[in-house]
């Protein structure tokens, strides 16, 4: 099983840690940090890589951040160069977590990145209302997850 981290910005981490397991459950090997105001970037550090050692299994760890760039995704890259198998994905949303804890046991960690860096790519867009509610088709905005 690949290891999933996310690690970001305040409550980044816990925030999306109930939506993903809204849609996933209650995942092992997944560990959620936040950031938190008076962390240092080194503790940061520490708690990432003692997330790394925890979601070891042998098939890689997956970490999400929340923006290129910041102290979150600086930190991991750090601790990603001390590990041959692990990867780091900036700019993470729900739809990238979610899916990569439900597709991680069917993949190896390269082609799980990929993959959902791909999905990454395709959960964000604008909705035009008008493409859903016209005179002659239904609303079928009544459902959802």
């Amino acid at each position: 099983m690949i290891g999933i981290i996310v690690v970001g910005h305040i409550n980044f981490s816990s925030g999306l840690r109930s939506a993903v397991e809204a849609i996933a459950g209650e995942q092992s090997c997944v560990e959620y940090i936040d950031f938190i105001p008076g962390m240092s970037t080194e503790q940061l550090e520490i708690h990432i890589r003692q997330a790394v050692e925890k979601c070891q299994t042998g098939e890689g760890v997956l970490v999400f951040t929340d923006v290129a760039g910041g102290s979150p995704c600086n930190r991991a890259t750090a601790v990603m160069s001390d590990y041959s198998d692990m990867r780091v994905i900036t700019g993470s949303n729900l739809p990238m977590i979610a899916n990569a804890c439900l597709e991680r046991d069917a993949t190896n960690l390269d082609e799980l990145a990929s993959l959902i860096v791909e999905l990454g790519h395709h959960s964000i867009g604008l909705i035009d209302i008008n493409n859903f509610v016209t005179e002659d088709k239904p609303n079928d905005m009544n459902d959802g997850l």
